[in-house]
């Protein structure tokens, strides 16, 4: 149905006509597309168009598979991520959206952020593609030794909030999060109970 692949160009148009569908909406899973610089870090812009030129979309790719490196330059407060992209297992060069794991929590991903963030591009909801991506994700955050990981939801997403039940997430409590919007705060055991 789905895997999980490092971002790589042979993704431009598909991305591209993704971005178009989101139409502004927040991605969560898919990183800043715009990040000042600040000190140590040379910040990145890059726009919609910026990214019609291949080799833009290339610098897009290696940022977000650069993220996972500790000693990659970052925002300050920002920490390493693994971000990847929800590839059709039938159409492999089709992007249906994005998932990331945060490798440690600082602590506005600790109050609301949480772990793991996805995000799958609307014409492709409803689906099954959401569960699946997380499935998939657990074994990566395990192999870099996390045994559970927190994964957060608006309270009012019952989708996601049935997504992250549905790979075992236990609902430890709400938070209020940015803007005033209350966050379900799960933990997910990055391990199957059969293991």
């Amino acid at each position: 149905m789905i895997t999980l692949v490092e971002p790589h160009p042979r993704f431009q148009r598909s991305y591209l006509c993704a971005l178009e569908e989101f139409a502004g909406e927040h991605r969560d899973g898919d990183g800043e597309l715009v990040l000042p610089a600040d000190d140590g870090f040379g910040g990145v812009s890059f726009t919609r168009d910026s990214l019609e030129d291949p080799a833009e979309f290339a610098a897009l790719c290696a940022f977000r598979i650069g993220d996972a490196r500790p000693s990659s330059p970052r925002p300050a407060g920002w920490v390493p991520c693994t971000f990847l992209w929800i590839a059709d297992a039938a159409a492999p060069d089709t992007y249906l959206g994005s998932i990331s794991l945060r490798h440690e929590l600082n602590d506005f991903l600790r109050e609301v952020g949480g772990h793991i963030g996805y995000s799958v591009r609307p014409s492709a909801r409803r689906r099954g593609i959401a569960r699946e991506a997380l499935r998939l994700m657990l074994p990566v955050a395990r192999d870099l030794g996390l045994p559970e990981v927190l994964v957060t939801c608006d309270d009012t997403n019952v989708g996601s909030a049935a997504v992250i039940e549905a790979n075992g997430g236990v609902l430890e409590d709400t938070r209020l999060g940015p803007g005033g919007v209350l966050k379900r705060r799960y933990w997910v055991p990055t391990s199957p109970a059969f293991d």
